[in-house]
This record gives structure tokens, C-alpha cells and sequence, in this order.
């Protein structure tokens, strides 16, 4: 799916990037780097197809989807917390 039709189910479904990755608990600049490619990753189209199905006969997807313990996805490329062999302090 296009980055653009991405937008348009999002749109169906009352949300915004910010609170569709909020929902999946994703990062929200994770989301919006699929524009540069122009292609959304087919899990992440067939959940906004599915939330702007779901909204469009009008069942609620937030209470269905707060069932369910969504873990947040860790962030890729983060090290092991060292520069130069120096622990770094958070």
C-alpha cells in the first residue's frame, strides 16, 4: 500500500499518524519514515484497513484494541548504552 492511501484509511478511521502509532505503540517518526519510501509495510496497511473498516460500521477499535497488550516496539540502531568503552549515564 502507498503512503498516501496509508493516510487515507487512517483518515477513515479519525486518526492521525501521531495517535495510529500511539495505538500500536510505535514511534511516531517511525511511522511518518514510510513516506520517503512511499510504501507502508503490509502489517501496518492491514491494521489501517481494518481500523478504517471497523470505524466506518462504527465499532469502537480503541476498546478492542485496549484488550490487547500491545508491547512497544524497541527502537532499532540504539547501542549498548557505551562510546569508547565509557558507560554512558542516562
Amino acid at each position: 500500500m502507498n503512503y498516501d492511501e496509508f493516510q487515507r484509511q487512517l483518515g477513515k478511521a479519525g486518526l492521525t499518524i501521531r495517535e495510529f502509532a500511539a495505538l500500536i505503540k510505535m514511534n511516531s517518526n517511525s511511522v511518518t519514515n514510510y513516506a520517503k519510501s512511499a510504501d507502508v509495510p503490509s502489517h501496518l496497511a492491514v491494521i489501517a484497513v481494518l481500523l478504517g473498516e471497523m470505524a466506518e460500521n462504527k465499532i469502537d477499535f480503541r476498546s478492542v484494541l485496549s484488550k490487547i497488550d500491545i508491547e512497544p516496539k524497541k527502537p532499532r540502531g540504539r547501542g549498548t548504552g557505551r562510546f569508547g568503552l565509557i558507560k554512558q549515564e542516562d
